[in-house]
């Protein structure tokens, strides 16, 4: 059973910096999609940044020269730095992925929760003024 449980959420003030982190387990496929989605209260859960396999990666405007996504293939872990944060960034941050043989097919571009099969239980991120 393919699991993600994510990491290193916390409150910063504006302008600070965090890493959040993402260990996969369970799955055996080489090829993945894994992707980073925020929810703040009262909107709707949206898609941060994406990374492929094949070492593509995609960025919200909102996060945009801010945030890099990145991952450790040797520790199955997904990482998120996020860098100059902002206090419309407060939100539960989430990490999805799909593993599969055709995972990287359309991963740029898979932005709602149905292009994920497997979801972490998310990690807090408050920023204050």
């Amino acid at each position: 059973q393919v699991q993600l449980v994510e990491s290193g959420g916390g409150s910063v003030q504006s302008g600070g910096s965090l890493r959040l982190s993402c260990a996969a387990s369970g799955y055996t496929e080489s090829r993945y999609c894994m992707a980073w989605f925020r929810q703040a209260p009262g909107k709707e859960r949206e898609r941060v940044a994406a990374l492929d396999s094949g070492g593509r990666t995609i960025y919200a405007d909102s996060v945009e020269g801010r945030f890099t996504i990145s991952r450790d293939n040797a520790k199955n872990t997904l990482y998120l730095q996020m860098n100059t944060l902002k206090p419309e960034d407060t939100a539960m941050y989430y990490c999805a992925a799909r593993f599969s043989r055709f995972a990287n097919v359309g991963c740029m571009v898979a932005s709602s929760n149905r292009d994920f099969g497997v979801w972490g239980q998310g990690t807090q991120v408050v920023v204050s003024e």
